[in-house]
């Protein structure tokens, strides 16, 4: 892949697939764009799903030069902070960053979610506005699973720019989004 060229790094959040939600969706259209995208498969599941074990198949991904200062990483839930997190220990600089429903520090979904999630939490969030030149923040104001509070908060300290969007949940097939029109324009 040519250095300059920008790829997109589409990431799934807790529990989740590449291919549920609009991850699909958004790859197909980006492709269709001439666009390279990957949509990886983080493990998942309690025991399997922490910061460690996706730290290690991004640094893979990364390894391949495919985290770079011409790099869109698009990321849902709980990808948004490790992301952050992943981009500030290793000190890496990428183009955009788009977080969709993130937040950091938020125990309360259930316990399964609270475990998984834990050790992606940083105490240095703001620091990854260092590593991105764009961060755009998408929330809703009625998410069944993290407060509205919570994912302003998060985009409060990170976003170059947010967007809320009214009645849309957690921005995921549940709520109704198998695609995502609105973030094409930031795209």
């Amino acid at each position: 892949m040519n250095e300059n060229t920008t790829n997109y790094l589409i990431i799934h959040g807790s529990f989740g697939s590449p291919f549920s939600n609009w991850f699909s969706w958004l790859s197909d259209f980006l492709t269709s764009e001439g666009k390279s995208v990957y949509v990886p498969q983080f493990p998942i599941g309690v025991g399997y799903q922490n910061y460690e074990n996706w730290s290690n198949l991004l640094a893979y991904y990364d390894n391949l030069g495919l985290v770079n200062e011409n790099t869109v990483i698009i990321a849902h839930s709980i990808a948004p902070v490790f992301i952050s997190k992943y981009l500030i220990e290793k000190k890496r600089n990428i183009k955009k960053l788009i977080s969709v429903c993130g937040f950091n520090q938020y125990l309360g979904i259930d316990e399964a979610y609270d475990t998984v999630n834990q050790s992606m939490y940083t105490n240095r969030l703001a620091e990854v506005k260092e590593y991105a030149k764009e961060i755009i923040c998408f929330y809703s104001d009625n998410d069944p699973y993290v407060p509205q509070a919570v994912e302003k908060e998060f985009a409060d300290i990170i976003s170059t720019e947010q967007v809320v969007l009214p009645k849309a949940g957690h921005i995921n097939a549940e709520s109704g989004y198998d695609t995502f029109e609105e973030i094409v324009h930031y795209l």
